[in-house]
């Protein structure tokens, strides 16, 4: 038999995020004194005390600080309980929210997303692009139910997805292109890169190689190849995104000393799996079979111009 209830643990939980018995009886709405028995009641059943009086405010006990960390984990997977049985209920979801970062290439994910919604034609589709920590942060505020990410994530699930290949890339005229031979790092510091800015509100990066005395930081990177296109810089880019500016003529590959090609990760993330429903189990499923017909920089020959 359980010494105490969630309603209790709510109630304690209440009190240290409001600061105050009274003022999380406000934020509950609930009397303060059925607040402060509640807690009472709780601490007796736990033969320990969980606050000590500071004033006019109250304050954790060592005791307290460890059963908080308890209590939001116990409290967080009873709302992720009555979340999962809301699925099973409605059966079928109606809507599905995806982050997804702008390396990932788009003719792929429009794919993925027409076949999801041949198969699912009701359910509405909500797209947020992000750069960077932007994903997972939609994802960690409940914005998101899936997101493709640079980064794993600490709780939850991630699974590596696919590989995307960035090419350092000028337009043929740039003057980087008329040195005619190969480019060392060096070469590039006194030249403009552009780079993407991060879309997180909480952690602010900038993605790509960083060591050009001179940037121009954009928040989009379709906004980095128009400019690169016009001649006004350079970049490492997309492979899969810039291939037709490749196959143009309006972007050349840098020939750089060392490898002009380099990978980054994308991962595929979920806060908990038994909450998706069978709309977005299509999606991963999809997802996971088009991520294998990714090009490589290899296959695409860009390797030797």
């Amino acid at each position: 038999m359980l010494k105490a209830t969630l309603e209790q643990w709510r109630m304690f939980q209440a009190v240290v995020e409001a600061g105050g018995f009274n003022q999380a009886a406000q934020q509950v709405h609930k009397s303060q004194s059925s607040v402060h028995h509640a807690v009472h009641k709780l601490e007796t059943a736990l033969g320990i005390p969980l606050f000590e009086n500071d004033g006019r405010r109250v304050r954790l006990t060592e005791a307290g600080e460890l059963m908080l960390r308890r209590a939001n984990f116990l409290l967080d997977e009873a709302h992720k309980l009555e979340a999962v049985a809301a699925n099973l209920q409605c059966g079928t979801e109606t809507q599905l929210r995806i982050a997804v970062d702008i390396i990932f290439p788009p003719t792929l994910l429009y794919k993925v997303l027409n076949k999801v919604s041949q198969e699912y034609p009701l359910l509405r589709i909500e797209l947020m692009e992000t750069v960077l920590n932007g994903a997972n942060s939609l994802l960690k505020s409940a914005e998101v139910d899936i997101a493709i990410s640079p980064f794993a994530i600490k709780n939850g699930f991630s699974e590596d997805l696919c590989e995307i290949e960035f090419v350092a890339v000028a337009h043929p005229d740039h003057p980087l292109h008329q040195l005619n031979r190969p480019l060392t790092i060096e070469d590039l510091k006194s030249h403009r890169q552009i780079v993407v800015r991060d879309s997180s509100a909480e952690r602010k990066a900038e993605s790509g190689w960083l060591g050009a005395d001179q940037r121009w930081t954009v928040s989009h990177v379709r906004t980095s190849v128009d400019i690169i296109c016009q001649g006004l810089g350079f970049a490492w880019l997309p492979l899969a995104i810039i291939k037709p500016q490749l196959n143009q003529g309006l972007l050349k590959p840098l020939p750089l000393d060392k490898s002009g090609v380099r990978k980054g990760l994308l991962y595929l993330c979920f806060e908990d799996g038994d909450r998706l429903g069978p709309a977005a189990r299509a999606f991963i499923g999809e997802l996971r079979y088009q991520s294998m017909t990714l090009p490589t920089a290899e296959a695409e020959g860009f390797l030797s111009l």
